[in-house]
């Protein structure tokens, strides 16, 4: 069976670096798995690869989706299939990167997002809903809506307890859901965790929002608000872009939504991590046991290699 590799991990850890450098080791292609780097317009907020870094490796949804339009997983889900597919019609090997859970497991495994009850824009307030504030608040959501329901999913289900919702939103309680956990039988996948010690990684997301500020951060948001988008647009809910709404509105001083956006991005890395270690077969490379990015990129790359190659194997003698 195909193969993709999956560089998962949360957000400043530095999946970009690492993700280029496997696709030019294995003549691959990058498909990112981030649900506001395909935003245009955003490119600050969303910490987007420099034009530098797009150029050592072609990517995939990235800076290509109208941040005044709704943007859903199965929307992501169509699209990167997509895209996996045609990386595998030219004969190299996709290479996702990303920390958007959500967007992961919809390709990671067969979900069907048809048969229930839809909603597209409350639906999509809760996926982001699930991104920046975690599977617990919108779990608990469901609990006040339908205890029975809750009763029957777990609680990082994000998928079946956005779906529950839905249809108890419409007066439509749904008993049971189809179970989403059966990998997709297109491809198989090899995980990479990338993660960082606590105060390493924390630090690095401070000093990346105070780089994003020097870049014009405020600037940017200013600039959306500008073209006529607003803290209704489910992009701008985005961590990075709803705390300088804020101080637009007056509701903040500038340090306070600096702060914040430190804070909130601060909690989102720890929500990934929680996320990603629920796959039983992801191999995690703690980035701070090494001296640098160069040794454990080569030790990734290493591990990459022997793996790709014992798949190869595998396959020869089965056929």
């Amino acid at each position: 069976m195909k193969k993709i590799i999956v560089i998962a991990g949360p957000t400043a850890v530095g999946k970009t670096k690492y993700a280029i450098e496997t696709a030019r080791r294995f003549d691959g292609e990058i498909v990112s798995c981030d649900s506001m780097q395909l935003y245009k317009y955003m490119d600050i907020g969303s910490a987007k690869p420099s034009p530098e870094e797009l150029a050592m490796a072609k990517h995939h949804l990235i800076d290509f989706a109208d941040p005044a339009e709704p943007f859903s997983v199965s929307m992501y889900q169509k699209l990167a299939k997509e895209a996996i597919r045609d990386i595998f019609r030219r004969g190299k090997l996709p290479v996702i990167a990303g920390g958007t859970g959500l967007y992961l497991n919809s390709i990671l495994y067969d979900m069907d997002f048809s048969g229930a009850p839809k909603d597209e824009e409350f639906r999509l307030n809760l996926e982001k809903e699930a991104e920046v504030f975690g599977a617990e608040y919108i779990y608990e959501k469901l609990k006040k809506e339908d205890r029975e329901a809750a009763a029957r999913i777990h609680p990082n289900n994000v998928k079946k307890v956005i779906r529950a919702l839905e249809a108890a939103s419409s007066g439509n309680k749904i008993k049971d859901f189809k179970n989403c956990t059966e990998k997709c039988k297109e491809y198989d996948r090899i995980l990479i965790g990338l993660t960082r010690n606590r105060d390493e990684l924390y630090d690095r997301i401070n000093r990346r929002v105070d780089l994003l500020v020097e870049e014009g951060l405020f600037r940017e948001v200013e600039e959306l608000l500008e073209r006529g988008l607003s803290e209704e647009d489910i992009s701008m809910k985005g961590i990075g872009y709803k705390e300088i709404i804020s101080f637009f509105d007056g509701l903040c001083t500038e340090e306070d939504a600096i702060e914040m956006i430190k804070k909130n991005t601060r909690h989102l890395a720890k929500r990934q991590i929680t996320w990603f270690k629920r796959y039983s077969d992801i191999h995690w490379i703690n980035i701070s046991d090494y001296e640098g990015d160069a040794p454990a990129i080569e030790e990734m790359l290493s591990w990459l290699k022997s793996k790709l190659e014992y798949t190869t194997k595998v396959t020869n003698r089965t056929t």
